[in-house]
């Protein structure tokens, strides 16, 4: 029997230019998705997945935590009454007890939370101290070597204590992570080699979209983030995800909607389009309308 259990972490909101999140498209058109402040700036959200996997307890993405400077954070408005610590402990757990971290991709926003300062603050240490902390061999050399595009996302800070610790692991195929319950894809357009992890629950298939389809704003094919640094790789890795969670009726686990977790797909006659939105703790009822 599969004894699962997911849980949605909520780790706080922040703002980014809406322009950058949506690319070419307009923003007469983006606006009415995702409402831009004065500044043009659109909150976001940044959730992370956490599943109860047999004797493992697994995190996904951590957000950006709080160890940054005054002067980096007021560029991004972070807000709300959530911390990755509440949440986990709402949760009934805390940092011990995480025993993986899967960090989709090293960017601030995924993996900020992932290194915290020792108590005299005057080492970065992993913030979860029992975990193996999971990314793939080509996103860390790419991340450890940035380019000129992502180097302010790269904050080495945020990451290089955990392999300094000992505590980290590569997946670079699906047999890496060492659980049936898990596969991943594997994407190139918003980074390189980002995780796109896709966890077996229930009767579907949860797939945390990360970064290729942050929001369900996101999902048709010509919006993409001015951050992707290869964004006809992205449309098109976009469009093939898409059509396989269509097919197989995935679930889509949204990291940064501000207000969306889950959804599932349909097609229309401009393409495949958000069906029903819902929160995590409701995706077996959606799944399965009967019961």
């Amino acid at each position: 029997m599969n004894t699962i259990k997911l849980h949605s972490i909520n780790t706080g909101l922040f703002k980014l230019d809406g322009g950058a999140m949506f690319g070419v498209v307009p923003k007469l058109i983006w606006n009415k998705l995702n409402p831009a402040d004065e500044n043009n700036l659109c909150t976001w959200s940044m959730r992370s997945l956490l599943i109860e996997d047999k004797n493992r307890l697994i995190l996904i993405d951590t957000g950006c935590g709080n160890k940054q400077s005054t002067d980096f954070f007021r560029h991004y408005h972070l807000h709300g009454d959530f911390s990755l610590e509440k949440s986990l402990s709402q949760k009934g757990f805390t940092t011990d007890d995480v025993t993986d971290v899967i960090l989709t991709h090293l960017h601030f926003d995924h993996a900020g939370g992932a290194v915290e300062f020792n108590k005299e603050r005057t080492k970065l240490t992993p913030k979860f101290k029992n975990a193996t902390y999971w990314s793939n061999r080509s996103h860390w050399n790419w991340a450890v070597n940035p380019n000129a595009r992502e180097a302010a996302s790269f904050l080495k800070e945020n990451f290089l204590s955990i392999q300094e610790s000992g505590q980290l692991k590569f997946i670079d195929q699906d047999s890496d992570f060492g659980s049936p319950n898990f596969t991943f894809w594997i994407v190139n357009g918003h980074t390189e080699a980002m995780l796109i992890p896709k966890i077996k629950y229930k009767n579907t298939t949860v797939c945390f979209m990360a970064d290729l389809i942050p929001s369900v704003g996101h999902i048709p094919l010509p919006y993409i983030a001015a951050y992707d640094v290869r964004p006809l790789d992205a449309m098109s890795e976009k469009d093939q995800i898409l059509k396989e969670a269509l097919e197989r009726n995935y679930t889509l686990f949204f990291e940064h909607d501000p207000i969306h977790e889950c959804g599932i797909l349909r097609m229309t006659d401009k393409g495949i389009r958000i069906d029903r939105t819902f929160d995590l703790a409701d995706v077996f009822k959606v799944i399965n309308p009967a019961n």
